[in-house]
């Protein structure tokens, strides 16, 4: 029985990655899986699948009409997921964030680990069962791990993503670390994308406190270069409010060179954010220095302050 394996709507690199290198394992060890996603790849990964010559996964909405078996990686959410996710059947998630909004109605192959990245996990799932990684694979997922911890800036950083890079890194004879800042800054190219591709291309909603949160990051080398463009966010993000019913937005302007984050609130209630951070706003912005990861960094005193 064909299933499909995918990461998160909005995929990054690692939802990209993540779905191609379980898929790989999985048809390895028998199974019939095809990588797909659920939505067009970003810049930084556009980069990293032609530096492999590697082709994008095709795009999907449903999955049922396809498949009545999904795998999913990087995520588990189900307001992250496939839109039909309840009309299939789940048999395996591999993934490093938290549990939520997520049940099943049979048992099912469930790997999560609090590392920087599902990719790392994946490593282990390779070797576990005896399978190696093609270099062309190696390069992929270490690209994966880099996106994810910043090239181990990020505090969700553990030894075992620093491990697993400098391992996949000698499989696919790359230089590591020359090679993720190039990356990395391919995904700081914003000039060419208007302000409805930064406010949707990193976004991910939680419910939180019975309010849907939606909180994205754009990551570029010069903070002020986006915030020329506030007031045409204020408005996407106004308008993304009202038609899709969330009630608070955060946009997260992340500086991959110093780690910091200038913070944009839009929606209510904005004393929440205040209290989770411990700021004020100033003009529904505020300075939030040393805070890269909305894993880590975001969601959990939000999660607190609600």
């Amino acid at each position: 029985m064909k299933e499909l394996v995918f990461g998160h709507k909005n995929p990054d690199t690692d939802a990209i990655v993540a779905a191609k290198a379980f898929s790989y394992l999985e048809n390895q060890l028998g199974a019939d899986t095809q990588a797909v996603a659920l939505g067009e790849p970003n810049e930084e990964t556009k980069f990293v699948l032609d530096h492999f010559k590697e082709p994008a996964p095709r795009v999907i909405e449903k999955a049922a009409s396809e498949v009545e078996a999904v795998m999913l990686v990087d995520h588990n959410e189900a307001q992250q997921s496939v839109a039909d996710l309840k009309d299939v059947t789940v048999t395996h998630v591999v993934d490093h964030h938290r549990i939520a909004n997520f049940e099943t109605s049979l048992p099912l192959y469930y790997h999560a680990e609090p590392v920087g990245c599902t990719s790392t996990i994946i490593l282990k799932l390779f070797k576990q069962n005896s399978i190696e990684v093609p270099a062309k694979l190696a390069g992929l997922m270490l690209s994966a791990i880099i996106s994810d911890t910043l090239l181990f800036k990020s505090p969700t950083t553990t030894d075992d993503d620093k491990a697993t890079v400098k391992e996949l890194a000698k499989i696919a004879k790359v230089d590591y670390e020359k090679y993720g800042l190039e990356m990395l800054k391919a995904g700081t190219n914003l000039g060419s994308k208007s302000e409805k591709e930064l406010v949707d291309a990193d976004a991910k909603s939680f419910e939180m406190g019975g309010k849907t949160v939606r909180i994205d990051q754009i990551n570029t080398v010069d903070i002020d270069e986006v915030f020329e463009r506030e007031d045409a966010l204020r408005e996407v993000i106004a308008a993304e409010n009202k038609a899709e019913g969330y009630d608070l937005f955060l946009l997260m302007v992340t500086n991959i060179l110093n780690s910091d984050t200038r913070l944009l609130v839009v929606g209510e209630p904005q004393e929440v954010v205040e209290k989770a951070f411990d700021v004020k706003l100033a003009d529904n912005k505020a300075e939030l220095p040393g805070v890269v990861s909305r894993k880590k960094q975001v969601v959990p005193p939000l999660e607190k302050a609600f």
